[in-house]
């Protein structure tokens, strides 16, 4: 799935689209001048042998909101396989993106291999948050057989600016348990906020997080935080505000259903 953004006569406006596969887009009517884009996967899921690609283009001056319409799930996977996401961003000078998906759901015997590349211009100001639940508390679910790829690359005129990676095969409940690693946590977010104002939001920021959580900023305008939560009901009530925040309240409506 592919979609690019340009300007309007009323604010952001879709320029292109493409899809296939089982990914869809549907554009909720704007409750501002920018575009909201919710993405959904109509096979219900990702497993083995699965490969997914997004990619997205925001124009000068634009603003756009990507998130998906319920909780992503990453399902059983033959031993040889991996399920692939492939996402792929860019932001153009005085542009603005919001990608703020909802959770995704790791089961046990799962294998996802996803990659998050969002390529910004100078200028350009973007919020990214991917939060991860690591089995349903609810039902009762552990992962004792978990394999996990995820790499986040956020970048400023080609050049490097952050880069987080994660490579896990084994037991994800036992590692989650350990008391330095995320002590009995089986729910966590990452969020990166790149805007000028950075240095203004993390004192309020950190105000607002629990007791499992921290925030710093890096250089002028990269503001960082991570939260852990035992799952994904109180991982939802930590995020939720400061995404609101972030997004000067146009989260959208999705996440509150």
């Amino acid at each position: 799935m592919s979609l690019s953004v340009k300007p309007g006569p009323r604010g952001s406006v879709l320029d292109s689209l493409r899809q296939s596969g089982s990914l869809r887009c549907l554009f909720p009517r704007p409750k501002s001048d920018g575009l909201e884009a919710v993405i959904v996967n109509t096979a219900g899921g990702i497993t083995g042998g699965d490969s997914f690609q997004i990619s997205a283009k925001v124009a000068e001056g634009c603003n756009l909101t990507l998130t998906t319409q319920a909780s992503e799930r990453a399902y059983r996977a033959q031993p040889s396989e991996f399920g692939q996401m492939r996402t792929d961003l860019q932001v153009a000078p005085g542009a603005c993106l919001n990608w703020v998906p909802q959770e995704t759901i790791l089961f046990d015997r799962s294998a996802l291999d996803r990659r998050l590349t969002v390529n910004l211009a100078r200028g350009a100001k973007a919020l990214v948050v991917e939060p991860l639940v690591f089995g349903r508390q609810a039902m009762g679910e552990e992962l004792s057989d978990l394999r996990l790829r995820d790499r986040i690359e956020i970048r400023r005129e080609g050049q490097p600016m952050f880069l987080d990676a994660t490579r896990f095969d084994g037991d994800m409940a036992a590692h989650l348990d350990r008391p330095h690693i995320a002590n009995g946590a089986r729910a966590m977010a990452f969020l990166a906020y790149v805007a000028s104002d950075a240095q203004g939001q993390i004192d309020p920021l950190r105000a607002m997080l629990p007791d499992h959580a921290g925030a710093t900023v890096v250089g002028d305008d990269l503001l960082m935080c991570r939260i852990l939560a035992p799952d994904s009901h109180a991982l939802r009530q930590s995020l939720i505000p400061i995404l609101n925040r972030l997004t000067q309240h146009q989260l959208p409506r999705c996440w509150m259903i």
